[in-house]
């Protein structure tokens, strides 16, 4: 059953704007987390306006840095903001099933998964991680510039993607930002 979203992926993108300057001045959380907002999703589902793929950083809460309450986003967390058939699969859910037509992939400064891909050569499974970053940053030392690499890179895995590129034709878009740890905000302006 296919569900059509109502804000087009430039509308939403617009809406994650403008929560995020209602979070870079607030001192608590401004989405609606409310008793009536659970009641509601729960008896009429979700109808997220964006999805947010991001890294799986603590200190980065989507939600909150959009100023978005329950409901609003389809957020797929992973460690470096890496994208696998498992998030590619989440990300054709969220689109083709609830009709959300805007996906992005947010990275952040000061990550460790960046930082363990430039840095060191760990073993287990965080090498799958590292390996898929050292892939997107190349020889790429400057921290800030291999997060935007490794954002860039899961943007074009979701692009070349089949299932999800076709979907283009329908208003879907891709984009890439980052948030900064130190003061909240986004850079919007990753592409």
């Amino acid at each position: 059953m296919e569900v059509q979203n109502s804000l087009s992926a430039e509308e939403a993108w617009e809406r994650l704007r403008q929560g995020n300057e209602r979070y870079l001045h607030a001192s608590e959380g401004t989405g609606d987390i409310s008793l009536q907002r659970r009641k509601e999703t729960c008896h009429n589902g979700q109808h997220p306006f964006a999805i947010i793929i991001t890294c799986s950083d603590a200190r980065v809460i989507p939600e909150q840095i959009f100023s978005a309450g329950i409901g609003d986003l389809f957020v797929i967390r992973v460690a470096g903001n890496v994208m696998d058939d498992h998030q590619l699969g989440s990300v054709e859910y969220a689109a083709s099933h609830l009709g959300v037509k805007l996906i992005v992939v947010l990275g952040h400064d000061h990550c460790g998964a960046v930082d363990a891909a430039i840095h060191h050569d760990p073993d287990g499974y965080i090498k799958f991680i590292t390996d898929e970053i050292r892939q997107a940053i190349g020889e790429e030392t400057d921290p800030y510039q291999a997060c935007c690499l490794n954002v860039r890179h899961s943007m074009a895995i979701i692009e070349n993607s089949f299932d999800i590129h076709r979907e283009e034709e329908h208003g879907l878009k891709v984009k890439g930002a980052v948030y900064h740890l130190s003061d909240g905000s986004v850079d919007f302006a990753i592409d």
